[in-house]
């Protein structure tokens, strides 16, 4: 499959995108020569003949080469339309792989020709404005005492990349990045082009699609994969940067940053409307999580043991290392293959104890004993042991280079790996209260109670010590569940430390009982506790996830009310002073549109912050963005840049989600770009929340003016999708939407309660099937009509939107997201989806409403932008999907016709044909992969 007559002149390009192109074509000519040794010339011809239309299409659209090429697709027979297919997806891993590799490619680019010149997005380009700016070392501090970003990493069913699949992509692209590697010879090249072609060969004979929806525990592991392939590596690294630069800067201080950078994981521990997640399998998830930590501790103090063979013939190390090796002969007993014999090279002896005491650590039976690590922070010490004697004859190189970062990987990640979140659905709170305060005769019907009543009286049973269950009582399933699930968190917390898990999430947070539920339910375990002084011992907090937009307009009422109540308020205190509290921006968007959820969110921060201060608790607010555009996704530093700085105050938390994962964190220097650019952005926000006047900001009439283009894009959003009677047959028809449900790529459910309203549909399979029918319509619709309404033909006005754009962070990132997804877009290809619906005057109404939204949306950001075409001003992204859309077409194209198929048959009552189901699974894939978005 060649790539020559999809590559564009190129005279006036830099030289490393010609690089990329040559990578693509290069790849792109090897899967050519998979397809005609799998399948002959007459595949290769296929193919090629289906691109060269597609692109053709693309260049100038015409009417009879239109109906030509829907009848070459419509000839070919199954054997050939399913390799055709494949040929599309796996062109797309391809061409994704070259261009991660690209991104590495342009950063060292830079670094090599830029010389002193620090690079925009940096760490060191912040830490060089802050210098700049004339802030004193002891405000810098503050602002770096200040920044905190968790990372958390959920099991949402959007990754359609299996392992084995993603195992295949690491080693092509380690091979890929070999060919800038100008010492090659000719007969090295051309083993370099064996091996690849071999490795594309594998791909094209392995099966990318699931034959089994993966387990919770798949899912853990494939979340554990980035910590075990770049996360131990990398982000120790970012730290090192930011300490280097500000060593350079700020040379006066020794610095040690804080740790401010750290991974999280719901998976394992999200049970809202997925039945699989146990507490069973909570306490699988974090031994796992040990598991992988101990391993990499092990690999890690194996590798510095064999640097550290400084002999005492020559050096003296502190007495301090020679007490602690005398301590640990008294309790350890190492195994003769591990005993260091050289009495000479006591850090090789002092690590051999090490080693058998992390080998203990996972041991029951020794716990508490000397003979094992029984927190993290022992082991730490044990490593600033070594560290200080090494500084001690001045080997503080090797102690920079060696122990300093392994110091900083078991700060980073302990013995539980990441932060596991428990989150659960507010309704089975209520359920579990309702069945054990009737069976202590507390109250017959708590759920009848009304919100007063339950705050009241929750409040009354938190400030009680008396416990509200009894072994004696048999609880119902569900009830049981809820209640193992905090035995299993204090359980949790005593074996691998308070960290392990900490935040528990609310999913649908409607009132101060759902909060307070939670809270006596930890004090029905030991996680809050009252003392008899009257101190509050507080190891678990509950977390609001407020989703809908009703839910963001009651929620700054919801914790004054919460924060006024005295135990509450000590719980807070117990934390630290800090509440966590999470915003949803799935259901949020797929409630009021992407102008209104987005406008909404921005009230929300606002309003909830001033809220915590009356009561002087600081915020931590934690993101639950999704990859999609229809659900909040954006690269990591707009997402946080995004932000009012005044509201990162206590740290900001941020969900990575399905297949963000793969294209962030499975390459080391991706990752490290990644965490570099948001690390930046951290401290930029730090320093404008502390010195506003350095940002632009934004004006009371600008807020005024994002407030009533949002009402007006409210009532357009909801005018279609909840007010027309005939909006879900239109959705339902004319997407994959129940063929998304058969994608075997997620343990959860994709309805809520297994219905088919709405109201219950998950998020993310409904921004997955707008996706794949090319609409992307969570992502851009209401928009145009919204703006066209605050303008209504007077020039001033949009003056003030174009200086908006310019000026208002909020409302720049708001049109750039709208163009992103209208450069996705294709209202031609969304068509032929709308054709599958059977009531023609449902589909012409309904179509012809969206199609006109989506050109007077397209006209109005061009004006706004002052750009000629969309995505203008961000070429990078431009080129990739103008480069990638002729590739998606045949795809979705070929999608219709198998839908259309496999409707027909199953209207008939007939039975699915497996190969024909699989190849609507296969587009679904390859669709996936070329627009480097599900859902």
């Amino acid at each position: 499959m060649s790539e020559q007559a999809g590559t564009v002149a190129t005279t006036n390009r830099p030289q490393s995108n010609n690089l990329l192109r040559r990578d693509v074509r290069f790849l792109g000519n090897i899967l050519g020569d998979v397809l005609v040794h799998q399948g002959g010339h007459e595949l290769l011809e296929n193919v090629e003949k289906i691109r060269e239309m597609s692109k053709t299409l693309r260049a100038e659209f015409l009417p009879e080469l239109y109906e030509e090429f829907k009848q070459v697709i419509d000839a070919l027979n199954p054997e050939t339309r399913h390799q055709v297919i494949r040929a599309f997806a796996i062109y797309f891993q391809l061409v994704n792989i070259a261009e991660q590799n690209h991104r590495i490619r342009r950063k060292r680019d830079y670094e090599r020709s830029a010389g002193e010149t620090v690079q925009p997005g940096s760490i060191e380009s912040a830490i060089q404005v802050l210098k700049e700016k004339g802030i004193s070392v002891d405000n810098v501090k503050e602002i770096i005492g200040d920044i905190s970003l968790e990372l958390v990493m959920t099991a949402h069913p959007t990754e359609a990349t299996r392992r084995a699949v993603l195992d295949i992509h690491q080693r092509i692209s380690a091979e890929m990045t070999e060919l800038d590697n100008p010492n090659l010879t000719y007969r090295e090249r051309e083993k370099l082009r064996e091996k690849l072609l071999n490795e594309v060969l594998t791909l094209w004979q392995t099966d990318e699609l699931r034959d089994r929806k993966p387990t919770v525990i798949d899912e853990v592991r494939n979340g554990m994969y980035y910590f075990d392939e770049t996360l131990f590596e990398v982000l120790p690294n970012v730290y090192e940067e930011l300490e280097r630069c500000l060593d350079k800067y700020y040379p006066s201080e020794d610095w040690h940053v804080p740790t401010y950078l750290r991974f999280g994981s719901w998976i394992g521990g999200d049970r809202d409307g997925n039945p699989s997640v146990t507490a069973k399998i909570t306490w699988e998830t974090l031994t796992l999580q040990r598991g992988l930590a101990l391993k990499k501790y092990e690999q890690l103090l194996k590798e510095v043991m064999e640097q550290l063979s400084f002999s005492t013939n020559i050096i003296t190390v502190s007495d301090e290392l020679l007490e602690s090796i005398k301590k640990d002969r008294e309790t350890i007993e190492l195994r003769s293959v591990e005993l260091w014999r050289n009495e000479r090279e006591p850090y090789k002896i002092k690590l051999g104890y090490m080693l058998e005491k992390l080998a203990n650590t996972s041991e029951d039976t020794l716990k508490g004993s000397s003979k094992r690590y029984n927190s993290a922070a022992e082991l730490i010490e044990d490593l600033y042991v070594i560290d200080r004697s090494l500084r001690n004859h001045f080997a503080d190189y090797v102690a920079d280079t060696h122990i300093r970062k392994l110091i900083r990987q078991v700060e980073l990640f302990g013995f539980h790996l990441a932060a596991l979140d428990v989150r659960q659905h507010s309704k089975e709170h209520e359920n579990a209260m309702t069945e054990v305060l009737a069976n202590m005769n507390i109250v017959e019907n708590y759920a009848g109670l009304n919100e007063d009543e339950k705050i009241e009286l929750l409040h009354s049973l938190l400030k009680d010590p008396r416990p509200l269950t009894s072994p004696h009582f048999a609880y119902s399933d569900s009830t049981q569940e809820c209640l193992d699930v905090y035995r299993t968190i204090h359980r949790a917390q005593a074996e691998f430390g308070v960290n392990c898990i900490s935040s528990y999430l609310i999913s649908m947070t409607q009132g101060a009982s759902d909060m307070l539920e939670v809270m006596v339910f930890a004090k029905e375990v030991g996680l809050f506790r009252k003392e008899a002084n009257g101190t509050v011992r507080c190891t678990l907090q509950a977390v609001p996830l407020f989703e809908t937009i009703d839910d963001l307009h009651a929620a700054p009422g919801i914790m004054e009310q919460l924060f006024a109540l005295p135990i509450y308020r000590q719980s807070v205190e117990a934390r630290g002073n800090l509440h966590e509290i999470m915003l949803g921006y799935s259901d949020s968007n797929k409630d009021g549109g992407v102008v209104t959820a987005n406008w909404e969110l921005r009230v929300a921060l606002n309003a909830i912050t001033s809220a915590a201060k009356k009561f002087d608790v600081k915020l931590k607010f934690f993101h639950g963005r999704g990859g999609a555009l229809g659900r909040g996704g954006m690269p990591l530093n707009r997402s946080i840049l995004a932000q009012p700085p005044h509201t990162v105050g206590g740290g900001i938390k941020i969900t990575e989600q399905g297949e963000v994962l793969s294209s962030r964190y499975s390459m080391k220097g991706i990752a490290y770009r990644s965490l570099e650019q948001a690390t930046w952005a951290l401290v930029t926000a730090s320093r404008l929340a502390k010195y506003p006047e350095q940002e632009a900001g934004a004006t009371a009439e600008w807020d005024e003016i994002a407030k009533g283009i949002s009402e007006t894009a409210l009532n357009k959003y909801q005018d279609l999708i909840f007010r027309d009677p005939d909006f879900m047959t239109f959705f339902k028809e004319s997407t994959p939407l129940s063929e998304v449900g058969e994608l075997n790529i997620g343990s959860r459910p994709a309805k809520r309660k297994g219905s088919d309203r709405f109201e219950d549909l998950r998020a993310i399979p409904w921004v997955f099937a707008w996706t794949q029918s090319r609409y992307l319509l969570p992502a851009w619709y209401a928009a145009g009509t919204a703006l066209q309404e605050y303008v209504s033909g007077d020039a001033n006005r949009m003056e003030t939107l174009r200086v908006m754009y310019a000026k208002f962070p909020f409302f720049t990132t708001l049109i750039d997201t709208l163009q992103n997804a209208l450069a996705k877009a294709d209202l031609q290809i969304a068509k032929e989806y709308a054709g599958m619906i059977a009531d023609q005057e449902i589909r012409d109404r309904i179509f012809t409403q969206i199609e006109s939204e989506y050109k007077m949306t397209s006209s109005l950001i061009l004006e706004i932008t002052g750009q000629a075409e969309i995505l203008d001003n961000l070429p990078v992204i431009q080129e990739s999907i103008r480069l990638r859309n002729p590739y998606v077409d045949p795809l979705s194209y070929m999608q219709v016709q198998l839908l259309k198929e496999l409707r027909e048959k199953r209207a008939n009552g007939e039975a699915d044909e497996p190969e024909l189901l699989r190849e609507v699974l296969l587009t679904i894939n390859g669709i996936a992969a070329g627009l480097r978005n599900t859902g």
